[in-house]
């Protein structure tokens, strides 16, 4: 869980920016399409930490999108999330929400601004811009693609970059946000396979 404690360092300041590199999280064990790939590379700067988590799902990607693409109720799968209320649009890129969140967490509501839509290549991207939360500055981006070699299986791809809270290391934030993407997607790839297994019978 993440810490708490304030941060005593003190700031350093400088005249010259501060370095930055990409950050593209290994897709050793499960091949991810270079164009799907793409997606998930994020600059990152000092203090900050990305990842990626991926989800093997059987059912077709029309089924899993049908529920990813609905940024008006991530509930449907987020089991952390315990409302959402749009602030602002109409589902479209631009879209503001604001999600409040299960009890348990070190957040209470983060308020969050739909950055992509893509439902042509099935992409959507979000970016956090408010709220009672400790993940500042959080963006995050899911693809769907086929599974190679299986005609209704699904690969969604889930990646985030994130300012590390202060008190915490790097590993520390990837970790327990890891967990928070990885129990969601488990969710979503039940959710999906028994609305698939519905629609066949």
């Amino acid at each position: 869980m993440l810490s708490t404690k304030p941060n005593s360092s003190p700031h350093l300041h400088t005249t010259t920016p501060p370095p930055t590199h990409n950050c593209n999280p290994p897709f050793s064990t499960t091949p991810v399409p270079d164009s799907v790939a793409r997606h998930h590379s994020h600059t990152v700067g000092p203090n900050r930490c990305c990842s990626a988590v991926i989800q093997p799902i059987v059912a077709p990607i029309s089924t899993v999108w049908s529920v990813v693409r609905q940024f008006d109720n991530p509930q449907a799968y987020k089991s952390f999330v315990k409302s959402c209320h749009v602030l602002d649009g109409d589902g479209d890129v631009g879209t503001l929400r604001e999600v409040h969140v299960v009890s348990g967490l070190p957040a209470a509501t983060s308020r969050e601004r739909l950055e992509i839509l893509d439902e042509e290549q099935h992409v959507l991207s979000f970016k956090v811009v408010g709220g009672d939360h400790r993940l500042s500055n959080y963006k995050s981006v899911t693809t769907l693609h086929s599974a190679p070699g299986h005609g209704l299986g699904t690969v969604v791809v889930e990646s985030y970059v994130v300012d590390i809270p202060s008190g915490n290391t790097r590993e520390d934030t990837c970790v327990f946000v890891d967990t928070i993407v990885r129990c969601n997607l488990q969710s979503l790839a039940k959710m999906a396979e028994d609305m698939a297994t519905q629609n066949r019978s």
